[in-house]
């Protein structure tokens, strides 16, 4: 056996070895999977095989560059060299370069990336003179591109009632024509998306039986890497390329298939039985990342789903902790505990930065912890995605804030004068600019100007214009009257944005709608902070600090050694020593949206297992019990996926609650039944608690009033609904006007004003 063999344990080389026939590798979380296809496709070639005659599909350009320096390091470069490896798309663009003119496409067609798709949607929609608030670009090419993936072309779509029946419920009932001329435009200009990379291989091979021939010929060897990530559409082009020697291996893990919302289809590695009668099944049991006590825990969440391939998960490291589970009062707790936590670790226990993950089911949950790891002076990245308040929606709406209280400011105007859409094009624009610096004054002050803007622009443009100088002049008029809550609510409102971010419900527009309303949250609990602390609760106020929150002068350049936060969905395939799994909360995760049908369930208890698999040493997850929701507090309950972990592999931190079994056909009947405490359910007002200190909280005084100042004094425990507990370390002034100074045990000293703290008396 070659030496690259010894590498591997009894279950890998086997899995590397049997190269004939189709072949399922199951690679459970931490299993080495890519070390098995690499070493695969090596022994291929240590055998003999030539480079050409071997496909290897993988979704990503660096798993492919990553395995093919691997293999490279065993039989050398001249050889990997000649492989056809590759994500998908780049593939199949090669495939379509040499056969384009079979479909009537130059080979020398161009690729359109999406904003070149959404442009071409927005001239097609104004061609058809649709109402472009209905259809926007985003939301009709979702529906296209779910359409392509199911390889539903414009004929088909127009046919499928299914489809029409749901365009025209969300009042887009005409996507179907906007796909045929999209379509045709394409056809014509020699141009296909990323999506039509996949299409237009079906149709090559269902039109051309020739060329089929011709690539099953050359493929004697398929391999595909995250095969449980394929949709309907890949599925076909591998199912028939591999017809001809059905030397097909696919490797994933069923337990990982979390993109449904992309397209894929875990019925696609769930199948594979049915599709290759006589396939050899291989699983990679053995987790190489994790602690023991992290892989039993995992396996007892994946083991509530139905719908799955039984494997048997094992880690040979230490035991390891239990998995914490931290039970905060309120969001904002929830990310002072986390923060605290992390804090520890890295002076204590010498981990570092770089070693940390934060994991949440949605990008807006990321700025209470943002904000928290500021003020520790903590450094952070966010993976996948843009930073809270760097997100294009935030900063729109932060500009609306920043033009009304500062008209001069000219950045901020000229990036929402035209948004939402009110008819202030770039030719407008560039005049106001250019009489602004003629005149040497500020854009507003040209807009303010009636004299000014009737020499510049016909009467139906200087209509838009007053228009949108008076909406911003209303907004003016509440600076001085109103909260930042009240007024950033109002400018939400009413600058159009609210009605602009709702009009659809894509993934990528819920995801805009709820950054938007964490804004709004985030304004509510600065406006009652600041209320209790007898502080300016004003935009100006506001907006201060933000920008100080947002100054990246002390960032340091080096990206590496950072806290790392991130959505679950991108954390997929990374690992971290630590790893926290924040607002595991029913609603939350899991997600409302998927909470009513049993294949949602089943899919966010798999996106619950790849989070808690990332974690080498340490997992984390933590809820809150009241979590700001529509600028008010809401009460949550503990996930049904908390209640789905053996309480052997867990341990809670902190209060300990009644965590009640969800009831309803899509929850998890096996769960074990857990009590801490003696409350009915956590999502009701009043409910009751058991600290670890044994101080039973049933029978509290209710907010603090005049009347029962007396009763506070250094020393004593108290509980805020925000901060959690502390002690009180003074009391000073007089009522109405008193304040407490206390010592939070997660949030550090705050000073509150009494007649709005709403102290509750613990001891």
């Amino acid at each position: 056996m070659q030496k690259y063999l010894d590498q591997l344990n009894s279950s890998q080389r086997e899995a590397v070895v049997n190269t004939s026939g189709p072949s399922l590798v199951i690679a459970g979380a931490g299993s080495g999977k890519t070390r098995v296809l690499t070493f695969r496709i090596a022994h291929l070639l240590t055998q003999g095989v030539p480079p050409h005659r071997i496909l290897a599909l993988t979704f990503t350009n660096k798993a492919a560059r990553e395995m093919k320096e691997r293999i490279a390091s065993i039989v050398g470069n001249d050889i990997a060299r000649n492989l056809w490896m590759g994500t998908f798309h780049s593939i199949f663009a090669r495939i379509l370069r040499s056969e384009a003119e079979r479909i009537g496409y130059p080979s020398s067609f161009t690729i359109y990336d999406t904003a070149d798709s959404k442009s071409l949607v927005k001239s097609i929609v104004k061609e058809m003179k649709l109402n472009d608030k209905e259809y926007k670009p985003g939301a009709v090419l979702g529906r296209i591109s779910a359409a392509k993936n199911d390889l539903v072309t414009p004929a088909s779509y127009a046919r499928d009632q299914h489809r029409m029946m749901e365009d025209q419920a969300t009042k887009k009932g005409m996507i179907y024509e906007i796909y045929t001329r999209y379509m045709r435009y394409c056809y014509k200009s020699g141009v296909m998306d990323f999506d039509d990379l996949l299409l237009n291989t079906n149709i090559l091979f269902r039109d051309h039986p020739e060329a089929l021939q011709k690539y099953q010929n050359i493929f004697q060897y398929i391999m595909v890497d995250e095969y449980q990530d394929t949709n309907y559409s890949q599925y076909i082009i591998i199912k028939k390329l591999a017809e001809k020697h059905n030397n097909i291996c696919v490797v994933g893990d069923d337990a990982q298939s979390i993109y449904s919302f992309r397209g894929a289809k875990i019925e696609n590695i769930l199948n594979f039985r049915n599709d290759y009668p006589g396939y050899k099944l291989y699983k990679l049991e053995q987790n190489y990342r994790s602690t023991q006590t992290i892989v039993n825990a995992a396996n007892s969440i994946i083991a509530k789903n139905s719908k799955q391939i039984k494997k048997d998960v094992f880690s040979e490291k230490d035991t390891g902790n239990k998995i914490k589970i931290h039970n905060a009062i309120s969001d904002i707790e929830e990310g002072y505990i986390v923060i605290n936590d992390i804090k520890e670790k890295h002076l204590r226990q010498n981990y570092d930065y770089q070693d940390f993950a934060i994991l949440y089911r949605t990008n807006a949950q990321s700025r209470i912890f943002e904000e928290a790891l500021r003020k520790a002076s903590m450094p952070y990245k966010i993976y996948g995605g843009l930073s809270f308040y760097q997100r294009k929606e935030i900063k729109d709406l932060l500009a609306y804030c920043r033009i009304t209280v500062n008209p001069s400011d000219q950045e901020a105007l000229k990036r929402i004068i035209n948004y939402p859409a009110r008819g202030i094009g770039k030719t407008t624009l560039d005049k106001i600019e250019a009489a602004a610096s003629a005149t040497g004054k500020s854009m507003w002050e040209i807009l303010v100007s009636v004299e000014n803007t009737s020499k510049l622009f016909n009467a139906g443009t200087q209509k838009k214009l007053n228009s949108f100088v008076g909406l911003i002049s209303g907004f003016r008029a509440g600076v001085n009257q109103l909260s930042a809550y009240e007024l950033v609510t109002e400018i939400a409102t009413q600058s159009g944005m609210m009605k602009e971010l709702y009009q659809d419900r894509t993934p990528e527009s819920v995801a805009r709608q709820e950054n938007v309303q964490e804004l709004l949250n985030g304004i509510q609990e600065f406006t009652m902070n600041k209320t209790e602390e007898g502080g300016e609760t004003g935009l100006v106020n506001f907006l201060e600090e933000v920008s100080l929150l947002t100054d990246q002068d002390n960032e340091s350049e080096d990206d590496i050694n950072k806290i790392t936060l991130m959505t679950i969905h991108s954390s997929k395939g990374l690992e971290f020593k630590n790893v926290y799994v924040v607002g595991v909360e029913e609603g939350l995760f899991p997600s409302n949206m998927t909470i009513e049908s049993e294949q949602g369930v089943e899919e966010e208890r798999r996106l619950f297992y790849v989070a808690i698999t990332r974690a080498e040493d340490n997992a984390t997850v933590s809820f809150a019990r009241t979590r700001y929701k529509y600028g008010e507090s809401s009460f949550c309950r503990p996930s049904r996926f908390i209640n789905e972990i053996d309480s052997e592999y867990i341990e809670f931190s902190g209060d300990q609650i009644k965590i009640p079994a969800v009831q309803g056909r899509f929850s998890a009947s096996s769960a074990p039944k857990r009590s801490f405490g003696s409350s009915d359910s956590p999502s009701k007002p009043g409910y009751n608690f058991k600290k670890v200190n044994s101080h039973t909280v049933q029978n509290r005084p209710s907010s603090l009033g005049s009347g029962s100042v007396g009763n506070l004094k250094p020393g004593v425990i108290v509980e805020h609904i925000r901060f959690g507990r502390g002690k009180i370390v003074n009391i000073e002034g007089q009522i109405p006007n008193a304040k407490a100074m206390v010592d939070f045990d997660n949030a550090g000293v705050k000073q509150l004003l009494l007649k709005f703290a709403k102290l509750k008396i613990l001891g």
